[in-house]
């Protein structure tokens, strides 16, 4: 069921518990193995509950930590309140505890750097976003010093360099993706990505030379950070898709 994208696996094992599935017409077992060509059937309460899930736009700042709480600094669920809700938001779903209720990161934001974090209760969202056959892109602003040199860094730092940034590293042993790499200005590149390692700008930039003085996401698949102020969130609208 995961794998078709109706649900996330751990949703799949609360329907099949709740006798919410059907295989050819008989309610499924947990654990049962399925034939490639059966026809599985979901019970409309299922699919109510989904539609009920949120997923939430945040902008994030420097300081918090994209997952569980870390070192003494908070999480940035901490940070989805009603009072941090966007005022220009055009959904009008108001604020309620239960969305915190399985409300997880759909991919990391170090804590020094800021910008769009995706949190969502929807298994299906966070599988489009970071499964391993992710195809959705990152958008980063990355400002940039190349050793001494922190203004016109684009004259100093070789064209060679960046051709390695847009493909030719390698992290942990394992050979990037191509990505999109360019000079936004001269001390700061736009990067575009498909994957999301563990400090992987910063850890791409140390490769060449650079050190990241400042990163900012601005986008993730279709969605933009837009005019969301530093801070605050939005929901994510039933018209809008990454």
């Amino acid at each position: 069921m995961a794998e078709l994208g109706l649900c996330s696996r751990r949703e799949a094992d609360d329907w099949i518990a709740r006798g919410w599935v059907r295989v050819d017409g008989q309610v499924a077992a947990m654990g049962q193995q399925v034939a490639p060509g059966a026809r599985i059937e979901v019970d409309r309460r299922a699919q109510g509950q989904q539609q009920r899930q949120v997923t939430i736009l945040l902008h994030k700042p420097i300081g918090y930590v994209s997952g569980q709480a870390e070192d003494g600094y908070q999480p940035a669920v901490t940070l989805v309140q009603e009072r941090s809700h966007w005022n220009g938001d055009r959904v009008k779903q108001r604020f309620s505890p239960a969305m915190l209720r399985g409300l997880a990161p759909a991919g990391r934001l170090d804590i020094d750097s800021t910008g769009l974090l995706v949190l969502t209760q929807d298994g299906r969202v966070a599988r489009q976003l970071i499964g391993e056959d992710s195809e959705v892109e990152k958008e980063y602003l990355v400002r940039v010093a190349f050793g001494a040199v922190e203004r016109d860094v684009q004259a100093s730092f070789p064209p060679a360099q960046l051709a390695r940034l847009r493909h030719g590293l390698s992290l942990d042993g394992r050979t990037l993706k191509p990505a999109r790499v360019d000079w936004q200005n001269p001390e700061q590149l736009r990067f575009v990505l498909k994957e999301g390692r563990k400090r992987q700008i910063r850890r791409m930039c140390e490769l060449v030379g650079l050190k990241v003085v400042g990163l900012k996401r601005v986008r993730i698949g279709g969605m933009t950070l837009g005019q969301l102020p530093l801070g605050t969130w939005r929901y994510l609208g039933p018209d809008e898709r990454f």
